[in-house]
């Protein structure tokens, strides 16, 4: 199963986000949002972040080097690199 977020009651005011994995347990939670309607805006870029956001090291020691997990890049090269064929492409169609 997937992990999921939780929208929480900050307790000096205002909304937190936890996000917690597949088991349940808590990954990071966020900064304290003004409303909800802020803190799921705050879950929208976060969701785009994740997903193709790099890891940079700034513990002591890293100085902000980029890290590049081994087995996502070979996967992202052969998504970008295999052609897609649409039908109708060569007759200038095109079909989602």
């Amino acid at each position: 199963m997937a992990g999921h977020f939780e929208l929480i009651d900050a307790p000096e005011g205002g909304f937190r986000v936890r996000l917690l994995d597949g088991s349940g347990r808590l990954v990071a939670t966020s900064v304290t949002y003004p409303s909800k309607q802020a803190a799921v805006a705050g879950i929208s870029v976060t969701r785009e972040i994740a997903g193709t956001g790099l890891i940079r090291d700034m513990s002591r020691g890293g100085h902000g080097e980029v890290i590049i997990p081994k087995s996502r890049p070979a996967q992202a090269t052969m998504r970008i690199h295999t052609p897609t064929r649409f039908p109708g492409a060569d007759r200038g169609l095109h079909s989602i």
